[in-house]
């Protein structure tokens, strides 16, 4: 029996990779929110609170006493050194939640992991191939500005404490432009055939 393959999809913020690993979810592929799953542990394991806690003090928490994610971002998104201590909480949680998660799809030719630092955290490693999304960055700003309601400064700030694009796409296998112009469909299309036709070639062992 084949084994599954591991497909790793990322790409800078506002390039749309989620919309982008939705597409892929209604082809039946299953797929991974690395970054969603990120903020649910961020949310509810009592000891990523309590070392965010000690690492920024009570400011971070809101009236109820929850991870207060507006003012923590504002703390860590805007400087590249506390943005890396977060990481440095949260990935290897994310990282064994995944194994779990991926551990329990059976019977497919392929899964996907999207996450932002898919490529800084070193997790692309694990992955038997790699999409990227991109999109021009005054698309992506326009994008984020809408979906967060924050300034473009904000969002040139986060832009700038992320991994280049251009250094990123030197890990991708496939890459989806995804700049408001191409049509993104046929873009996922053809990769998802292509990768089930690795699927198809390749040897492997079960799970």
């Amino acid at each position: 029996m084949k084994k599954t393959l591991q497909i790793g999809l990322t790409g800078g913020i506002g390039s749309g990779k989620s919309t982008v690993a939705k597409m892929f979810e209604t082809l039946g592929v299953p797929v991974y929110y690395a970054d969603d799953r990120s903020k649910f542990i961020l949310q509810n394991n009592p000891s990523v609170k309590e070392k965010i806690v000690k690492e920024w003090g009570g400011a971070v928490l809101d009236a109820t006493g929850k991870i207060d994610k507006k003012a923590l971002a504002g703390m860590v998104f805007s400087q590249a050194d506390e943005l890396k201590k977060l990481n440095a909480i949260l990935h290897p949680l994310v990282a064994l939640d995944y194994l779990q998660w991926f551990s329990q799809q059976h019977d497919v030719p392929y899964v996907i992991k999207e996450a932002a630092i898919l490529i800084e955290s070193g997790s692309y490693k694990n992955c038997d191939k790699i999409i990227m999304v991109v999109a021009p960055e005054s698309v992506a700003i326009a994008r984020v500005i809408q979906r967060d309601a924050v300034s473009a400064e904000q969002v040139k700030q986060r832009i700038a404490n992320q991994m280049a694009p251009e250094e990123k796409i030197k890990f991708a296998t496939f890459v989806i432009h995804n700049d408001a112009q191409k049509m993104l469909i046929p873009q996922v299309l053809e990769i998802h055939h292509q990768i089930e036709k690795i699927y198809g070639n390749s040897i492997g062992s079960t799970n």
